[in-house]
């Protein structure tokens, strides 16, 4: 066989979330690109903010030799201060550019976290729904996912969370706002997850990782602010990109970030920055940070989200669906009106209706719409999602 065992495996149960991407392209072939509404995969429709265009072509532009060369491995200094300060202003600690590492996304950066920190047989806990590329994010550096629900709201369960803490615990991986609810976690319930880690480092004595994946933290609905994690558990750490927040995915550009008063905060760094190279990243694209360091705080209009989600949650809501209200992000989970949600799914696609099945997110009976598309798309796929849904009575 051409490949492993472990990864013919892997692939078989990969991401829904491209299995449907790649359905809508077929549909689309046959069909023609307007009866066919891709709602599949999370790819921002706002062009980025001027001024990081603008910051991009100076860039380009300027006469500086050796600005396409290697770096070192964290990143560019400047980039790395700015980012930092950018940090303190919004968190109010004292951080600065050495506990900030530059990464190939989001995914570049959790995978060096989770490579730095994680010992074989090493268990992380995951809370479903849950984007499915952290099972193999996990399974990548020896250690094992452990499933935890949140509740019927896709709130924090503190519970069940406190529940599934063991002597094997290394980290705890969050996502806020998350893909696929669009939930953001209060301040008070991390607050509070913070004393339960605090209570499990006591009683095993090993210092548990509260790793924050914040890709979204800048697509947030109706005045919302973001926690800051930083001072809710001093052992955090802060994944982020800049794809959603300036609407640049393919530059694969985002960051680690450590809390400075994390214990061992800068060998933690050091070990970041070294698997950053081990694991072939090296080092974040350069014209992205050069560029991403004159334009720090502009980001894209949450508002244009917005009116996509009041929009379709308008249009969802009169049809019938079920679905807790999206906080932030730009995925909408409704339920699905039989406990399996696939035959549901395929229904909707029958109406040219593409959307990805909870199951691909460790929640059956659930669906994702990614509802990062244009208006028309919205209101031109509501007669397909109220014919499926009129089929499954």
């Amino acid at each position: 066989m051409a490949i492993a065992e472990k990864i013919r495996a892997s692939m078989e149960r990969a991401s829904w979330i491209r299995k449907m991407f790649e359905e809508g392209a077929r549909l689309k072939a046959e069909r023609g690109e307007e009866k066919v509404f891709d709602f599949s995969l999370g790819n921002p429709c706002v062009e980025p903010p001027a001024r990081y265009l603008e910051a991009l072509e100076q860039c380009l532009r300027e006469p500086r030799q050796g600005k396409y060369g290697y770096m070192p491995n964290a990143g560019h200094h400047k980039t790395r201060e700015a980012i930092a300060a950018e940090i303190r202003s919004k968190r109010r600690v004292a951080i600065e550019g050495r506990h900030v590492v530059m990464t190939c996304g989001a995914a570049g950066g959790l995978n060096i976290v989770l490579k730095t920190v994680l010992d074989p047989g090493d268990e992380v806990l995951i809370l479903s729904p849950f984007f499915p590329e952290y099972l193999f994010y996990v399974d990548n550096h020896g250690g094992r996912p452990r499933i935890v629900p949140t509740r019927n709201d896709f709130a924090l369960d503190l519970g069940a969370i406190e529940s599934a803490l063991t002597d094997r615990t290394r980290a705890i991986l969050v996502n806020s706002p998350n893909n696929p609810t669009g939930r953001m976690y209060d301040l008070a319930s991390l607050r509070s997850l913070g004393g339960i880690l605090d209570k499990c480092r006591e009683k095993t004595g090993r210092q548990v990782f509260l790793v924050s994946d914040e890709p979204y933290a800048e697509i947030l609905f109706d005045s919302r602010r973001l926690p800051d994690l930083f001072g809710c558990y001093r052992d955090t750490i802060i994944v982020s990109s800049f794809s959603k927040s300036l609407s640049i995915p393919g530059e694969r550009l985002g960051y680690v970030a450590v809390n400075p008063a994390l214990e061992g905060a800068d060998v933690l760094v050091n070990g970041l920055t070294f698997c950053n190279r081990i694991l072939g990243f090296v080092n974040a694209p350069a014209t992205a940070q050069n560029a991403v360091s004159r334009a720090l705080g502009t980001y894209v209009q949450a508002a244009e989200y917005q009116r996509r989600r009041d929009l379709l949650c308008q249009g969802l809501r009169e049809i019938g669906y079920k679905f807790q209200l999206p906080d932030g992000a730009f995925y909408l989970f409704p339920q699905s009106p039989v406990a399996d949600e696939i035959p549901f799914v395929q229904a909707l696609m029958e109406q040219g209706v593409l959307v990805v099945p909870g199951s691909g997110f460790g929640a059956p009976g659930y669906f994702r719409i990614a509802f990062c598309v244009g208006a028309a798309v919205l209101r031109n796929a509501l007669p397909g999602f109220a014919a499926a849904l009129k089929r499954f009575g």
